[in-house]
């Protein structure tokens, strides 16, 4: 259970080439007011428990003078399960409400006996990142880990075939990955909560504290105009977890991808 929120967020953040995605803020998959909820369960002896949730909800304000949209994601361990590692993480993002460039990312966890507290202000002008711990080097098109979950959805997954890899950066704990995400193909994908026509997916994860590493992670996301996602699996350094989405609220567009 531990890094619950960040497990979620990098599994499913990765970030094309501009070409490869939608321009404008019309065609954007995602508007103010939306909200994402999942639950995420855990697996060590196999048997799945209910562990925590994560979600996600957008609004769009200003931030020196830009039009940007405002992303929260908060993770948490249930309260029954507080007693063995307890977690209570929040992420926030700013990002253009054009460019999807981000602007500032705040990131706050409590996990266990850890605490971190950070703030990340991007300039795109000058390329650089700015932390408490200096200022970094950034490619034209970085994203921080909660700003490119909202940017990938903007992919056009009709542009490739299955066993592309599709490149991204992220910067994150001071400094920028470059990965990669294989596009799967499609297929129907049963959930807690319902079945999906999804798009399959397989980032390529660093190996951590947490994640082994390499391809075994699989993510889906709806193959409609939301393209949000709806089940990740993963094996971890002990045993392995699975997020579902477990309800939404003004979504952008009608979700057409629920199966039979």
């Amino acid at each position: 259970m531990k890094k619950l929120l960040i497990a979620l967020l990098t599994t499913i953040s990765f970030i094309p080439a501009m070409s490869q995605v939608y321009n404008t803020s019309h065609d954007l998959p995602f508007q103010a007011g939306e909200r994402i909820d999942y639950t995420v369960f855990y697996n060590v002896i196999g048997l799945y428990v209910n562990a925590g949730s994560a979600s996600f909800t957008t609004s769009r304000t200003l931030y020196n003078d830009q039009d940007v949209f405002h992303v929260v994601g908060e993770g948490k361990t249930n309260a029954r399960y507080d007693w063995i590692f307890k977690v209570r993480d929040r992420y926030e993002t700013f990002f253009h409400a054009t460019t999807m460039k981000p602007v500032k990312f705040i990131r706050n966890i409590h996990e266990g006996g850890y605490k971190k507290q950070e703030e990340v202000i991007f300039d795109h002008q000058s390329r650089k990142a700015h932390t408490k711990k200096g200022n970094y080097d950034i490619p034209t098109q970085v994203q921080d880990v909660v700003s490119s979950m909202y940017f990938a959805r903007n992919i056009n997954y009709d542009l490739y075939k299955p066993g592309d890899k599709i490149p991204f950066s992220m910067f994150l704990d001071d400094e920028v990955y470059n990965i990669y995400i294989k596009y799967e193909g499609k297929e129907t994908v049963k959930t807690k909560y319902g079945k999906f026509r999804a798009i399959k997916l397989k980032p390529l994860l660093l190996k951590g504290n947490v994640f082994k590493g390499g391809e075994q992670m699989t993510v889906w996301v709806t193959d409609d105009e939301n393209r949000i996602p709806v089940r990740i699996e993963s094996p971890i350094s002990v045993g392995s977890i699975k997020v579902d989405l477990k309800k939404h609220e003004n979504l952008k567009y009608p979700l057409t991808a629920m199966a039979e």
